[in-house]
């Protein structure tokens, strides 16, 4: 069995859910045994964006977790980030270069 993480945040709530899995588990696998959805009901396992220690899997499904480590769920961004930075330039009242 592998020691593993499973972490979420929202603004209003944070929770990282220790959870063992058998070896050769994937990063999916680890999300299910952890119940946390059950805290956030919002999260879709099948298609929310995952990373290990903030580096994005790009096949969550595919990819071996190893002892140790923290599977992170991440949430879509409510505006691009290009889009909010001219938004906090005019805000200021200078043109954005």
């Amino acid at each position: 069995m592998l020691r593993v993480e499973v972490a979420y945040a929202r603004p209003d709530k944070q929770q990282i859910v220790p959870v063992q899995v058998p070896e050769g588990s994937t990063a999916i696998d680890a999300v299910k045994l952890s119940g946390i959805t059950g805290i956030f009901p919002e999260i879709d396992v099948d298609s929310i964006d995952m990373g290990i220690f903030g580096k994005v899997i790009k096949k969550p499904a595919e990819h071996q977790l190893r002892e140790g480590d923290r599977v992170e769920l991440y949430r879509p961004l409510q505006i691009d980030p290009k889009q909010a930075r001219l938004n906090r330039a005019k805000k200021k009242g200078r043109p954005d270069q």
